[in-house]
């Protein structure tokens, strides 16, 4: 279902999920089998999601990730063994040839939606780009991030909520950012992302993945075109991200119990 248009439906939301760091195919695996899976049961289309490089680590010395060679070939063989979509981050602008010929979606990391050239490289490619918002960023400035992707229509470059620096170590979701930004592209809402406590965790990424059904429900309530959530079979041995990720045995019941609350796109 997923490899095929459109992505967007008022009937129902996309879903781009999977581990945070492709810490190995085994991993992948495993993950993209109980994706498909919530693909069928909730007829939603499932983008499969993993990072083969953590670039932004609170720590020199923590794990980023397997390389891009061998995580890219891991992320093929799932595209074409389970026919999901594949989304993974691009740091700069020379890493997009090589991924793009691999992935469906090329994503750009928070810290980075300002940079021109890595916005420019992900459009020229062709490929449908996922903007996430900066931390740091106004809701309406983003705008100027679509303009550095070029000439790609409107419908193929999204734009992804993950909450706002609150303080030093905690972040808050602004709602009003949901529809300011709906008004210029599809937004994803990354529910997992905007639990982070940066830096909270003695040299790591702390989180609350209880909030994640919280924010959820609000977010389907105010109206997005899709969720981002990273998944793992046991979150608190994961490389990266462990503490605001969601178990992979609980996700289908997460999303059932906040599919009622979605609502398709609000005047603006």
């Amino acid at each position: 279902m997923s490899t095929k248009q459109p992505w967007f439906s008022p009937e129902r939301p996309l879903l781009i999920a999977g581990p945070c760091v492709a810490e190995s195919y085994d991993l992948l695996d495993t993950t993209a089998a109980a994706l498909k899976s919530i693909e069928e049961s909730l007829a939603w289309p499932v983008i499969f999601k993993s990072s083969f490089d953590k670039a932004n680590r609170t720590s020199g010395g923590s794990q980023r990730g397997p390389g891009r060679d061998k995580a890219l070939g891991w992320l093929e063989d799932i595209r074409s063994k389970y026919g999901l979509a594949i989304l993974t981050d691009v740091h700069e602008s020379q890493q997009v040839p090589e991924v793009a010929q691999v992935v469906d979606v090329l994503q750009i990391p928070a810290f980075l939606c300002r940079q021109t050239d890595l916005l420019a490289a992900a459009g020229a490619s062709g490929k449908y780009v996922n903007i996430k918002k900066g931390q740091f960023m106004a809701a309406e400035d983003m705008q100027f991030a679509i303009q550095k992707t070029g000439d790609l229509p409107k419908d193929r470059v999204w734009l992804t909520e993950r909450g706002t620096s609150f303080g030093y170590r905690d972040l808050v979701v602004d709602f009003r950012n949901l529809p300011i930004m709906r008004a210029l592209a599809p937004v994803i809402f990354d529910a997992t992302h905007s639990v982070q406590q940066p830096g909270a965790a003695n040299g790591k990424t702390g989180g609350n993945r209880t909030m994640i059904p919280y924010l959820l429900r609000a977010a389907f309530a105010v109206g997005v075109d899709g969720l981002f959530l990273e998944t793992h079979p046991n979150p608190d041995k994961a490389w990266s991200d462990g503490p605001n990720m969601i178990a992979l045995d609980t996700l289908e019941s997460v999303l059932k119990d906040a599919a009622p609350f979605f609502r398709p796109k609000h005047p603006v």
